[in-house]
């Protein structure tokens, strides 16, 4: 059992009932002094408070204020240690982050003031759109998508409106195996059938197979560089320049970009459109739902069709152009999720350009310091260069009876939260483990030592891998059952 700070220890927890079971009848977390002014004469209009709620619990302030910080003591986060979610790139927020985005002049404006009243956020959004676009090597740049998916969507929604307007809307959009998993859903949306394009024995687009397919039929190609493998797509030029001798658009899934900020350009290597999420790459948070944002940079001859309004300088000031007849319209209420944008504008301005290099250097450093201390004992999916991520499986686990399912609940006795696991699907048993940039070695060391430990107990004691977690306030829960009979309300046992 793990002493490190942040790890789950037998003994710091416990179950925790709901305020249903804590409360009693008659206990109060609030006390009103009888009512000493005059009436106002509303009265006759009836009670202005809703009353009391059938069912609902009854409890002090003090049943309640220790209920929410013990349920928060259950919780595992960024700010605890290591979150070694594959694709998610799940790193560590800087608090100055938090402290731009909660400045009044930024936090208390509305998206509704007249252009002339917030000239500085409009300032700020102008100059990130052109930081990224620096970043990506793409000219033209969008806020308004609220996350990476809905980015992609946007992508591909103005990737039909160019098609459109060019009078060859087409039909297929085709993607790899090795993308994430959104890719699909995001075409269908936009109307189109789509395709797999399968991957070579090294994990890369099997080249060959796609210009074979490629023809006047496929809208786009939607790829994922670094892919989900964790690899790069060295032939992207290759791959670019089939997609665009027959006509189509090449959309990247920039989810990865931890791999390449401030190293490589996706612009520079033929993408037309790029979608990144400021909620992995650029350090502002996510998880539990949000919030999040996916801007979305396009090659010149799309300019015309991104969202409206767009932030433009206009006569010594900035403005919101709404005069854009081929837009694809208004994508987001307002102007995209703003406080993110201002934690990640804070990120870049704070790390500069040489600060963003070393992201992904130190990105991919340490996915390899952990390939390279684990390779002996997980085997690694794909025998290539790992990027900022690498992919292990259980199959040399398998044979004791403990699979990937069993490893990951077991790193939760050990403090850690567990890698992606089944991802990317075309790895059998795959674990996904991205350390992003922000861990120490002592942080990477410990996970180390906890997956070893983890491997020995497969060898010797496998049914205490296969029972894990034993030091959570419930055991391993029937999550297929949960997910499709959810309990969803309190009713008492009778």
């Amino acid at each position: 059992m793990s002493d490190r700070p942040g790890g789950t220890r037998p003994g710091t927890l416990r179950v925790e009932p709901s305020l249903f079971e804590i409360g009693a009848p008659g206990r109060r977390g609030y006390g009103l002094p009888p009512l000493d002014v005059a009436q106002t004469g509303l009265e006759d209009l009836g009670p202005m408070d809703r009353g009391e709620v059938a069912g609902f619990p009854e409890a002090s302030e003090v049943d309640v204020v220790r209920h929410f910080v013990r349920l928060s003591r259950l919780n595992y986060a960024v700010d605890l240690g290591l979150y070694p979610l594959g694709s998610c790139t799940m790193k560590y927020n800087p608090k100055i982050n938090e402290e731009m985005a909660r400045l009044d002049g930024l936090a208390r404006i509305h998206p509704m003031q007249p252009p002339a009243t917030i000239q500085g956020a409009l300032r700020l959004m102008h100059e990130l759109t052109g930081m990224l676009s620096e970043i990506t090597g793409l000219p033209h740049i969008t806020l308004q998508p609220a996350a990476g998916a809905h980015g992609e969507m946007t992508g591909i929604m103005m990737a039909r409106a160019f098609l459109e307007r060019h009078g060859d809307p087409r039909k297929v959009v085709l993607i790899p195996d090795s993308a994430h998993g959104t890719n699909p859903a995001s075409a269908h949306i936009c109307g189109y059938v789509v395709e797999e394009i399968p991957s070579n024995a090294r994990g890369c687009i099997d080249t060959e197979r796609l210009r074979r397919r490629m023809g006047p039929d496929v809208a786009a190609l939607m790829l994922t560089n670094p892919n989900t493998l964790g690899i790069f797509e060295s032939e992207i030029e290759t791959i670019c320049g089939i997609v665009h001798q027959k006509g189509g658009l090449v959309y990247c899934d920039g989810a990865n970009m931890n791999a390449l900020v401030g190293v490589a350009r996706p612009g520079d290597m033929g993408v037309d459109i790029l979608h990144l999420n400021l909620h992995k790459t650029f350090s502002t948070p996510h998880g539990g739902g949000g919030p999040g944002s996916g801007p979305v940079g396009v090659a010149a001859p799309l300019a015309p069709y991104l969202p409206v309004p767009a932030v433009v300088a206009r006569d010594g000031g900035f403005d919101l152009d709404w005069d854009r007849p081929q837009s694809v319209g208004k994508v987001s209420s307002f102007l995209g999720n703003f406080g993110m944008h201002v934690r990640a504008y804070a990120y870049i301005r704070a790390l500069g350009a040489r600060g963003l290099r070393q992201v992904a250097e130190r990105a991919v450093l340490n996915a390899n310091y952990i390939r390279a201390r684990l390779a002996d004992t997980y085997h690694v999916a794909k025998d290539q260069p790992s990027m900022h991520e690498v992919i292990f499986d259980d199959s040399r686990q398998a044979p004791h009876g403990v699979r990937t399912l069993d490893i990951a609940k077991r790193l939760i006795d050990y403090g850690f939260h567990p890698p992606t696991i089944y991802f990317p699907l075309v790895v059998q048993g795959a674990l996904m483990v991205e350390p992003t940039e922000t861990e120490s070695i002592q942080e990477l060391d410990s996970f180390v030592e906890a997956m070893r430990e983890i491997d020995r107990e497969a060898r010797e004691t496998p049914d205490l891998v296969r029972t894990a977690p034993h030091h959570t306030p419930v055991g391993r829960l029937d999550e297929a059952t949960a997910a499709r009979r959810p309990r969803l309300r309190y009713r008492p046992e009778s």
